[in-house]
């Protein structure tokens, strides 16, 4: 009975992941290279053996109601999918994380979480390991194409099927990648841009947190193309050091007096923006990209105008899910084009929702 319900869980888990990226509001410790997974349960006793329309689980074969038609509910049984991304130990990615373990134990498949800390070349590793175990399924973060192009070109070649999340929405047709799923970083930041002319500001410090992310670097570039006034564009450097990055925006800002807005491509740099601003006296319109607890606190405070979301829990669950319904039922989705988790906004107004969502670990 456990392979049956492992076989209905994808439909059933896929209509509720549909609702849930229906909305325009939107936080387990990352342990990289860790297997996750388990059994789908349901109701009714697991007895083995036949099962027959309207009664008892009692064998091997599932029947209609007295045709000869007979379905395999076998498959899904010892698949490892891996996933493996520029992830570090912060808040963003230990709710993609939570999204791959949650499809993993509804679809009773095995997850092994790969995490290189921003280093591309750690992850062209960590991509050649998943080929060289087998894996039945690889999804990728492509922050760095230039040097992860070739190796998932390879995945796919060795007859493995790929998904991109998070970073590759440019790049994943040239891997021959399954599709993305993610956001469209340079439409996310012309939503910035806008919500930023909305508030009356003149002049943006755009800080990365990561310096050759091109999403990143999208993200300020779309701010860029809707802000009517102008954009400064610099990394102000990663999110593991946030004194030194703190410093690096109270620099930035006090070498330019003519800056009133600040947006952090990132939860944790918004946060620094904002205490650099504090620290200073500025009152600077402040924005940011992404979930935490904390920046949800300080938007509903007031004190930060809004977070881009591009619900980073669908980009862990929707890959392992589509994963599994290629390996076993040959689906694909998308069309050829990306599969879009954003951007919504969280603002104000939605604040208090999402807070309650970010506590329980999902957004």
């Amino acid at each position: 009975m456990r392979k049956l319900r492992m076989a209905i869980a994808p439909v059933v888990a896929f209509s509720l992941v549909v609702a849930a990226c229906g909305g325009d509001d939107d936080g387990a410790d990352d342990t990289g290279g860790e297997a996750t997974g388990g059994e789908a349960t349901g109701g009714g006793d697991d007895t083995g053996g036949e099962t027959t329309g309207g009664g008892a689980d009692t064998g091997g074969e599932t029947t209609g109601g007295g045709g000869d038609d007979t379905v395999d509910v076998s498959q899904g049984s010892d698949l490892t999918f891996h996933m493996v991304t520029h992830s570090d130990d912060g808040p963003f990615w230990s709710v993609v994380k939570r999204g791959a373990e949650q499809a993993a134990a509804d679809l009773g498949v095995d997850v092994v979480w790969l995490g290189s800390n921003n280093d591309p070349g750690v992850q062209v590793q960590m991509i050649e390991q998943a080929v060289s175990e087998g894996s039945d399924g690889i999804a990728s973060a492509l922050a760095s194409p230039d040097q992860l192009i070739g190796p998932l070109q390879a995945a796919v070649g060795a007859g493995i099927p790929v998904i991109t999340l998070n970073s590759g929405v440019n790049d994943y047709q040239t891997i021959g990648a399954l599709t993305h799923v993610g956001q469209t970083e340079l439409i996310a930041g012309n939503g910035a841009g806008e919500r930023f002319n909305e508030l009356g500001a003149t002049k943006i410090l755009c800080g990365r947190q990561e310096e050759s992310n091109v999403a990143l670097e999208e993200r300020c570039q779309g701010l860029a193309e809707t802000f009517q006034g102008e954009v400064v564009d610099q990394f102000m450097g990663l999110d593991a050091d946030q004194t030194e990055q703190q410093n690096n925006i109270a620099a930035a800002l006090q070498a330019d007096p003519d800056i009133d807005g600040f947006l952090g491509t990132g939860p944790v740099i918004a946060m620094s923006g904002l205490n650099a601003s504090n620290d200073l006296g500025r009152g600077l319109h402040v924005a940011g990209f992404d979930i935490t607890p904390e920046i949800i606190t300080a938007i509903e405070e007031g004190s930060i105008a809004f977070t881009v979301d591009q619900q980073q829990y669908l980009q862990g669950y929707i890959p392992i899910l589509l994963l599994f319904l290629n390996v076993t039922n040959q689906n694909t989705l998308g069309g050829g084009l990306p599969i879009l988790t954003g951007p919504g906004f969280v603002t104000p107004e939605n604040a208090a929702e999402v807070a309650a969502l970010v506590q329980a670990g999902t957004r």
